[in-house]
Order: C-alpha cells, then sequence, then structure tokens
C-alpha cells in the first residue's frame, strides 16, 4: 500500500475510534451540529460540465463527464446518518463513477434532520427520479449508509419502470435497529453504535414509528426492485440488517451480494485497502445494467 494511502487510513482510523454514535448525549451532539457547505470541490470543474439547479425546492447538482448528457444517468445520496452534510469522499467516489462509466451523475442535496425528516427527504427525491424518467432518461440509483436507505425507499416509491439498478453501500435499512444481530457486531464496529444513532432515527422519522416502510426500507415492497447490489463490511452493524435484506428478498430478483471481511462502515469511500475493489464493483455493476 502506497505511503499517502497507509497515511489516510491511519488518519482514518483516529477520526472513527472517537465513537462520535458511542451516547445518546453525543448523538444529540452530532444532530444538533452546524451543517458545512454542499458544493462539489472546485477541482471537479477542471474534469466535469458542473451545474446545479433547485426545481424542486432543494439542489441538485450535475457532474457530466461526456461532451453531451448521457441517456442513463446515476442519481447518487450521500450518506452521513441524515444528519451530516456531503463531504469530500463522497464526491471522490462520485467523480469515479461519472468517470469510468460516462453517465452524467445527479447528486440531490436532500434536507438534514432535525431542520428536515425523512417524508420530505423522499418526496424530493422521487420527484427528482420522476422527472428524469418522464425525460426519457433511464436512472441507476446508488447511496450510501443513510443515503442507501434512502435510495431503496425511492426504488420502492417509484416502481421498476425507467430505473436501470440500484447500488446501496452499507444501507441504513430499519431505524429501529431492533435486530438482534446487531449485539454481535457493534463490539467490532469502530465506528457505530446504537445509542448514538437513536436520537438521530426519531428525528429523521418525524413522528412516524421507526418501521414504518416509509422511511425504513426493510418493511417495504421488496418485489420488483431493479437489479440490486449490495456491499457491506463484517465490522459494521448495518450487516445484521443486509443480511436480513439479502434473505427477505424474492429469489427471482436480480441481487449482487457481497460481504467484505474485516472491512468497516462504507468502506469504498474510505481510505482503506478494500475500497478500490469495492469501486470496481461498483462500476461493473452499473455497466452491467446500462445500455452502451
Amino acid at each position: 500500500m502506497a505511503s499517502w494511502q497507509m497515511r489516510g487510513v491511519a488518519a482514518f482510523t483516529r477520526l472513527a475510534y472517537r465513537r462520535r454514535f458511542l451516547s445518546e448525549e453525543a448523538g444529540h451532539r452530532t444532530l444538533h451540529r452546524a451543517k458545512g457547505p454542499s458544493t462539489p470541490p472546485s477541482g471537479l470543474a477542471k474534469r466535469f460540465r458542473l451545474s446545479v439547479d433547485r426545481a424542486h425546492g432543494f439542489d441538485v447538482h450535475r457532474l457530466q463527464a461526456g461532451a453531451k448528457p448521457s441517456e442513463t444517468v446515476v442519481v447518487y445520496l450521500h450518506g452521513g446518518a441524515y444528519t451530516s452534510e456531503i463531504v469530500p469522499q463522497h464526491w471522490s467516489l462520485i467523480a469515479d463513477i461519472a468517470t469510468r462509466t460516462g453517465c452524467d451523475v445527479y447528486v440531490p442535496i436532500y434536507g438534514l434532520a432535525p431542520a428536515h425528516h425523512g417524508l420530505q427527504a423522499l418526496e424530493f427525491v422521487t420527484a427528482v427520479v420522476t422527472s428524469l424518467t418522464a425525460s426519457g432518461r433511464r436512472c441507476y440509483l446508488a447511496g450510501d449508509s443513510a443515503g442507501g436507505g434512502l435510495a431503496l425507499l425511492t426504488a420502492q416509491a417509484t416502481g421498476p419502470t425507467g430505473i436501470a439498478g440500484l447500488t446501496v453501500l452499507a444501507p441504513w435499512l430499519d431505524l429501529s435497529m431492533a435486530n438482534p444481530g446487531v449485539d454481535a457486531i457493534q463490539p467490532f464496529d469502530p465506528w457505530l453504535s446504537r445509542p448514538g444513532l437513536r436520537p438521530i432515527a426519531a428525528a429523521w422519522a418525524g413522528g412516524l414509528e421507526l418501521t414504518d416502510p416509509r422511511v425504513s426500507p426493510l418493511y417495504g415492497d421488496l418485489t420488483d426492485l431493479p437489479p440490486l447490489q449490495i456491499l457491506v463490511g463484517t465490522r459494521d452493524i448495518t450487516l445484521a440488517d443486509c443480511r436480513t435484506l439479502r434473505d427477505r428478498l424474492p429469489l427471482t430478483s436480480a441481487l449482487t451480494y457481497h460481504e467484505e471481511p474485516g472491512a468497516i462502515h462504507v468502506y469504498p469511500l474510505l481510505p482503506v485497502p478494500e475500497s478500490r475493489a469495492g469501486r470496481d464493483a461498483i462500476v461493473s455493476h452499473i455497466r452491467s445494467c446500462v445500455d452502451y
């Protein structure tokens, strides 16, 4: 591994082990932390045609890699426990997807908790996807962590028409986090734990039951989903619900499922050795679902 990557691993490990979600108090602090900017890093303007619009009430950024708009687009939904803004690691993966697939990538910047809640985000992202498909473009949905949960919710809400495929990276599938399998994984997850996520889940539900299928896709309709890819590490508490989702899907589902041994949360975004293989898998799945 290159020295820069080693430094990145060390820096990230220090960050991860701060355990921002260790306690409910820590979760409340994260929930009420000031939000940062959502604009793409300035360096992306040298590589892509960038644009932004607010046709549906929130910013939607677009990265266009080719000389003209692509027929199929990727809609990427960032993670951050529904309360943290998009960060450079997200933009790095988004840029990689645009470069290596040739697809335009749309990035809806949904409102975050506590000022916003799950039904607002689902309405917004669904409107973005519906508008794109109505214009004749196919959409491939992708997202990590909270964004992965929202991507699956969007696929459930819009149906398979016009949806080419779906990738979710360690998705937050159940706001209640009731799966007993979490108990065995949580001691080995250096980043996430139930106590700190509980106040965030309650804020995001906005008065709904945590198991309402409009905010927790594990309880929603799992039939007629587009080709689905799930990537998750084995040191990640989302693993328990990823396994449940895998097992609940109809046998006829087009599923690509991968557990990365020893990997932590959303590993394809991170400066860790497993990241490149994870990104390769994402790009390969998009290409397999897109008609060139």
